[in-house]
């Protein structure tokens, strides 16, 4: 079964990446787009263009939607999909707080269909190496997780990344990958959960009243009934005024694992590295995109192979709320 793809939305991401993807992708066709530009759908290679959000999904040969509008039009789109039967996959982060995050896939649960946050970098395959090695015990005890995301937003005026009433700011852009990679390195999951005790922070906010650059120290520990792991230290920066630095160093008490050459959050369709203590592993350039559209497209039709649940709803959930807790914390500062 080839599942056809709808996307609302023809930005940045929409026509460099995911249209190229889906293109590319075994299983999958592109059938229609809607975005506030038909010229702009139009560019993206569907087989028809709507000229609204509502016509596209209510398109009854579209399967899946794929949704890519700034953050704080994320919910409504998101159910609205829901609610006319499509699965969806949407951008990160997947909404502006947690209560928005169950609220949508607890309407993804009514009505039966699937709901997947974006994170494409949780599909690269030097990421799924990463939370290998360190789940499998081949680090020893886990100590300390410290990563960044930063970059000089020179270009940005007018963007909703700098508008707080649309989930804006460095935190919700670009922490929720680092606030991911916890998770999975830690393997979070339903029964396990990561809790999060703040122990220091600090927080820039810009002009337009949102934080342009984040850092916090947290302890973080896994909890369950079959579980005793010490609290683990973590660090992460999250920048638009920064230079651009992209690292994810985990150190364990045998060996230390860091992203070598490649961007560690947003690498693609570009050779990249591991480092893990003395060693080097190298992978040839991938399309994360490509693997996360083929991944749930196996999922719509049927494949429940754990390789294609690369972002379970528990972690969407939590990653959600963690970013509501530092946020909360860098109001009471």
């Amino acid at each position: 079964m080839t599942v056809k793809w709808g996307f609302i939305g023809a930005g940045y991401v929409a026509s460099r990446a995911m249209a190229p993807a889906v293109h590319a992708a075994s299983g999958a066709e592109l059938h229609a787009v809607a975005s506030r530009d038909p010229q702009r759908s139009l560019a993206l290679g569907p087989v028809r263009v709507h000229d609204s959000y509502e016509r596209l999904i209510e398109d009854p040969d579209i399967d899946a939607v794929y949704i890519s509008l700034r953050n704080g039009q994320h919910r409504e789109w998101v159910e609205k999909a829901l609610a006319a039967g499509k699965h969806v996959l949407c951008e990160k982060p997947l909404s502006v707080n947690g209560a928005e995050a169950q609220a949508m896939f607890a309407a993804a649960d009514q009505h039966q269909r699937l709901l997947v946050e974006a994170v494409w970098m949780r599909w690269h395959p030097r990421f799924v190496r990463m939370t290998e090695l360190a789940r499998n015990g081949a680090l020893g005890e886990l100590l300390s997780i410290d990563s960044a995301f930063t970059f000089t937003g020179t270009e940005m005026e007018g963007n909703y990344r700098l508008d707080p009433t649309q989930g804006g700011g460095a935190l919700m852009d670009v922490g929720c990958y680092q606030a991911h990679a916890w998770l999975a390195l830690l393997g979070h999951d339903a029964a396990h959960q990561v809790e999060m005790e703040i122990i220091d922070l600090t927080t820039e906010i810009g002009p337009t009243g949102v934080d342009m650059t984040t850092s916090v120290s947290v302890q973080l520990q896994i909890g369950g009934p079959d579980r005793s792991d010490l609290p683990i230290t973590a660090t992460s920066t999250s920048s638009f005024q920064r230079p651009a630095d992209q690292h994810l160093i985990v150190r364990g008490a045998d060996a230390v694992m860091s992203t070598g050459e490649g961007e560690t959050f947003t690498n693609w369709n570009a050779a990249s590295s591991l480092c893990v203590g003395e060693t080097e592993q190298w992978w040839e350039p991938v399309d994360p995109f490509q693997m996360m559209v083929e991944s749930v497209s196996a999922r719509i039709v049927g494949d429940l192979d754990p390789i294609h649940d690369q972002v379970p709803v528990a972690d969407s959930l939590r990653v959600a709320e963690l970013i509501d807790q530092i946020r909360a914390a860098a109001v009471q500062a």
